[in-house]
């Protein structure tokens, strides 16, 4: 009897190990499956260009390493639609709780877009973050070297402009000029500057986001998303020069002509919330931001701004086919921030 019995239990065993081989065979071949598309190539969490990395926004790991960039800023899988919130059907936008750390609504959240000037909230960022600003810039013809009819402050070879004005003409007045000025003096040229952006923009967590220029004029390799956007507004919002100077809605500029004499130049801001010209919702403070205008990237602006209970919110529309339609839409997002 006791032999009888030794010899069944090696048979359990043995039995036990078997059912354990299949099961695992079984698991390796369903993951084999899951992983594949319907073309019977595998798919990867995310997949990657010559630009830098592109989400693709319904995979889990992607939300996963968004989390890893972003662990506390709004961070949301998929777009954020409400019912209420209707705004013309070609933009993209989004609106972010900054408190609540909250996507409250989003369109096309992570489709690449142009973002015209909106790029100089990096190029400000990089000359804030840089040993640069105390200095005073020689404009040189690199710096002048524009595109007919680009927007500037109107500097000419041999002008001496300070780093802190340079970031003025750049901000409040989307001068052109003043960014070549201030990429050549912080990068040392413009190119090595441009490597600075994407490497700025990968640390940022801005992985949908590719920039060929420090302004902004269009370049279809120059891109970004409505969700880098926030975090580029979100980052440049650490920097108290860079709050100060983007709720300035008129600005003279000073700076030396080449033989010495004191020039002045007054800037309007770009914003028309903050000239005056559009007025935002009721119980809705702005804050600031910055705005962006191509023919490609159409009317684009971000502002940063507060409701009734000292909540601040970041909200982007881009895409937009007029000035006027633009700053209508972010009403419509920003009547939303006081619980509309």
């Amino acid at each position: 009897m006791t032999k009888q019995y030794r010899l069944s239990e090696k048979k359990i065993w043995l039995l036990t190990l078997v059912a354990l081989i299949m099961l695992g065979a079984a698991a390796c071949a369903l993951l084999f499956v899951m992983m594949q598309d319907h073309s019977g190539n595998l798919e990867m969490p995310m997949r990657w260009t010559n630009a830098g990395m592109v989400y693709n926004t319904s995979d889990q790991t992607a939300m996963q390493t968004r989390r890893s960039y972003t662990s506390d800023l709004c961070v949301s899988a998929d777009d954020v639609s409400d019912s209420s919130i209707v705004i013309s059907e070609n933009e993209s936008a989004g609106l972010f709780s900054i408190d609540d750390r909250k996507v409250v609504f989003s369109r096309n959240m992570y489709e690449h877009i142009y973002p015209a000037s909106i790029t100089k909230l990096l190029t400000a960022i990089l000359a804030l973050k840089s040993d640069k600003m105390g200095e005073t810039v020689t404009i040189n013809w690199q710096d002048l070297e524009l595109e007919s009819g680009s927007q500037v402050v109107g500097f000419r070879i041999g002008d001496k402009v300070t780093m802190q004005e340079l970031l003025r003409g750049l901000l409040i007045h989307s001068g052109n000029d003043a960014a070549q000025a201030i990429a050549r003096t912080v990068g040392g040229s413009q190119a090595k500057f441009v490597d600075m952006m994407n490497e700025e923009l990968l640390a940022l967590g801005c992985t949908g986001s590719h920039f060929t220029n420090p302004t902004g004029l269009h370049s279809d390799d120059h891109y970004t998303t409505v969700y880098d956007i926030y975090l580029m507004l979100n980052e440049a919002l650490k920097y108290d020069e860079f709050v100060s100077i983007s709720q300035i809605p008129v600005y003279d500029l000073q700076y030396e002509d080449k033989d010495g004499n004191e020039m002045h130049v007054t800037l309007d801001s770009t914003d028309h919330y903050l000239t005056g010209s559009t007025e935002p919702p009721k119980n809705v403070t702005i804050l600031g931001g910055k705005t962006g205008t191509t023919a490609a990237a159409g009317n684009c602006l971000a502002v940063v701004a507060q409701n009734a209970y000292g909540q601040f919110y970041i909200s982007v529309v881009v895409g937009a086919p007029s000035k006027e339609q633009l700053y209508i839409d972010q009403n419509v997002l920003l009547s939303h921030i006081n619980g509309a």
